[in-house]
This record gives structure tokens, sequence and C-alpha cells, in this order.
């Protein structure tokens, strides 16, 4: 098993598929639908209801990510990049460049798709009285529809910071580390000196990954229609 997950290895000097196209995919797909959401997040109802619909999206894409967690390829897993607290001080120690995400980076990430997932979820169950209320705020009290959704509002803010502080450290790793981490999500690719395990990235795995994400869109579409 171990020889099949590793018998991608190549020289040095080479460009290394790192993020399959799934993930790229996903990767920009939030970033859209995130700004979507801050831009119709206003007390309009017409508008309201394009928030709602960026959040449903969200939600399916996020849906997706956990999943693709566990099934998606080498770098895209969560085991692969989630490390213990200790490894993360010994990197904060002695940072050096990984190819995917480093230590650090991916208590970023992980925070990001954590309060993205609760925007999402709070959003299900918000209402405003007036022009909008979410599809399963019928499905529990007015007083917990009045704390989730104050926790949704409250949030926004916390959101603003984390994307923001998200952003400041693809800057910093550009400007200051001269590390381009923009571009690998683009291209997929990324140049490495040492032999390391190469992302599977074939149509199999493109197709198990859009029958995932329209498998959970699909669910999503029964139970919030």
């Amino acid at each position: 098993m171990a020889h099949k997950r590793y018998r991608n290895l190549i020289g040095l000097n080479m460009k290394i598929r790192i993020w399959d196209l799934p993930t790229r995919l996903f990767h920009w797909a939030l970033v859209l639908a995130v700004l979507g959401s801050f831009i119709s997040a206003d007390d309009d109802g017409g508008v309201l209801e394009w928030h709602a619909r960026f959040g449903y999206f969200i939600l399916s894409l996020l849906l997706f990510r956990v999943i693709w967690g566990f099934a998606g390829s080498h770098y895209a897993r969560f085991f692969n990049f989630i490390k213990s607290p200790k490894v993360v001080l010994s990197y904060l120690k002695n940072p050096t460049e990984v190819p995917g995400h480093n230590p650090l980076g991916a208590l970023s990430v992980v925070a990001l798709l954590g309060f993205l997932l609760l925007q999402a979820v709070t959003g299900l169950f918000a209402s405003d009285d007036i022009a909008f209320e979410g599809p399963l705020a019928k499905y529990i009290s007015s007083s917990l529809v009045e704390l989730l959704t104050s926790v949704h509002r409250l949030n926004q803010s916390v959101l603003i910071a984390v994307v923001a502080l998200h952003i400041g450290a693809i800057l910093y790793y550009r400007w200051m580390k001269k590390t381009d981490l923009i571009k690998p999500m683009v291209t997929g690719d990324k140049e490495w000196a040492e032999k390391i395990p190469v992302a599977r990235d074939g149509f199999l795995l493109r197709l198990i990954a859009l029958v995932i994400y329209l498998t959970v869109a699909g669910v999503l579409y029964y139970f919030l229609r």
C-alpha cells in the first residue's frame, strides 16, 4: 500500500503536483462565494435572498472539503497537514518551507473553515424578523433563533479578521520570504528540490470529487428547499 502511495517520486528541480484540481476549484469557488456573501449581506430583502444562496453554496463547498480532507489526494488530506501543538511550536522555533500547508498555516486553514462553517450553519436558523428567515428557523424556538442570529452577526466580524489574517500571511510570504503561495493554488504545481509524494490528480480522482460534491449539493437541496 505504502509503495503505491509514494510510487510517483521525482528528482531535483522539477514541478511537482501539490494541489489536485478539486482542491483548487474548491479554494477559488470559496473565495468568490465568500466575497459574494459579504457583498450581499444587506438588510434589503432581494439582496438577502442572494446572501442566502451564497450561504448554501458555501455550506456545500465546506461539507465537500471536509469529506475531501479524508478522500482527497496527499496534500489535501487533513492528517497530512494538521500537526500536533508540539510540531507547531517546533516549526515556530525553526520555520522551514514545506510543499503543502506548513503547521502554522494549517491552523489558519482550519480556523477559517471552522468559522465559515459556523457562519453557514447559523445562517440556516437566522432571522431578521422582517425580510428573511433561514430555512430551518421554523423548527426551533424563537429564543434559539434569536441566539443563533446574534452568533451569525457577531461571527461576521470574526470572519473578516480571520480572512484578513489569511490574506496578510499570503502577502507576508510573497514579499518577505519570496514564496508565492497563490501560483501553486492556480496551477497545482510547485517547484521542489527533494523527492516527495506527488498528488494524484487524474480523471478518476476528479470524477470521485464531482460525485461527492453533487451528492452533498443534492442532499442540501433536498433538505433546504
